[in-house]
């Protein structure tokens, strides 16, 4: 029987109108504890189908250490068919009830100790296509909060600037780091548009193609991501955490292997492995 509590849509804040951020306060005032990189799963009652429930699972974008509310960055998904809790839920409106199960999944929770028991200090690179940046907002907002010197670099793909749904905070958060010392706060973000000829990006300076490209070689056989961190990437010294579709982590993947990363599903006989990963497609 599954145990499903119920919460209030506190928050909507559509970023363009297949896309936006929501935030929900369970009716009890309690936000359930969880890990940064987890999910939580959500249900509404589908009026043309008896009001069965339906449920689907996302990324928790706001941090553990929050608990004013849970929050969720969306899509409503319209192609080849429009979703059914998406459908309903970007017709919602903020007040609304809404169901949850709580957080689960172990996939991208931030690696804390390496096989041989030894904490884990390796720069922290979170890759996310489209919504699969939710987790990584999680993650530097948690790293953050936690006083944790861990280098992170976040990259976010997307097609469109007003895609780019945590811009500002994640801005904010270098800009921190920029001005207090990267000996207190080491973090990056960085974005790439993959459509930058159309016009609605016209005002985009920075990295163009899709989000893997921060590791292809350039002709001085360093990378994007490499020159932004002043060193070469190698499985030693950095951990990957992929979020996004199948492609965007097969496109990473296609640079990594040649540098010997191996996923935590394929880790090495004494359990090491470079690279975490989730896919929603």
């Amino acid at each position: 029987m599954v145990q499903e509590n119920q919460a209030t849509i506190t928050f909507i804040q559509l970023m363009k109108e297949d896309l936006g951020i929501f935030r929900l306060l369970p009716n009890d005032g309690q936000i359930p504890d969880f890990h940064a990189g987890q999910f939580i799963t959500i249900g509404l009652p589908n009026p043309t189908d008896n009001n069965k429930v339906v449920r689907r699972a996302y990324s928790i974008a706001s941090h553990p250490e929050n608990k004013k509310f849970v929050e969720l960055v969306i899509r409503w998904v319209r192609k080849p068919l429009p979703g059914r809790l998406t459908t309903l839920l970007f017709n919602a409106k903020e007040g609304d009830e809404i169901g949850w199960l709580k957080p689960a999944g172990a996939a991208l929770q931030i690696n804390e100790k390496l096989p041989d028991g030894s904490k884990d200090e390796r720069r922290i690179i979170c890759v996310g296509g489209g919504t699969g940046l939710a987790p990584f907002v999680s993650f530097a907002q948690h790293l953050h909060a936690v006083n944790d010197k861990r280098e992170i670099v976040v990259l976010h793909g997307a097609s469109y600037v007003d895609e780019l749904s945590y811009k500002d905070l994640l801005t904010d958060l270098e800009m921190e780091s920029l001005d207090h010392g990267k000996d207190k706060w080491n973090f990056t973000y960085r974005a790439s548009i993959s459509r930058p000829q159309e016009w609605f990006n016209r005002s985009w300076g920075g990295q163009t193609g899709r989000i893997e490209t921060f590791l292809r070689p350039k002709e001085n056989g360093k990378s994007p991501l490499e020159e932004l961190v002043g060193e070469k990437i190698t499985k030693d010294n950095t951990i990957f955490y992929i979020c996004g579709w199948q492609g965007t982590i097969d496109g990473v993947m296609d640079f990594m292997k040649p540098k010997d990363f191996v996923t935590i599903q394929n880790k090495r006989e004494d359990g090491s492995f470079e690279v975490k990963f989730e896919s929603y497609g």
